[in-house]
C-alpha cells in the first residue's frame, strides 16, 4: 500500500476504508507497470540483437567481408 497516498487522502477527509482501498489500487497499478517495463526492456534488447544481426549481414553482403 502506498502510505503517502493513504496519508494524503486521510488528510483530505477520506474515510479510512476508502483511503486504504485507493492506496492499494494504486500499488496494484504500480506492480503492473513494473511488469510492462520489464517486458519492454527485454524487447529493446531483442530488437538490438536483431538489428546487429541484420547490420552484419548487410555489411557482409555489400562490402564483401567474409
Amino acid at each position: 500500500m502506498n502510505t503517502e497516498l493513504y496519508r494524503a487522502l486521510k488528510e483530505a477527509g477520506a474515510s479510512d476504508e476508502s483511503a486504504s482501498k485507493a492506496a492499494e489500487s494504486v500499488a496494484a497499478y504500480d506492480a503492473q507497470f513494473a511488469d510492462v517495463r520489464a517486458d519492454l526492456r527485454l524487447l529493446k534488447w531483442m530488437v538490438g540483437a536483431i538489428l546487429a544481426g541484420v547490420a552484419s549481414l548487410v555489411i557482409k553482403t555489400f562490402l564483401g567481408v567474409s
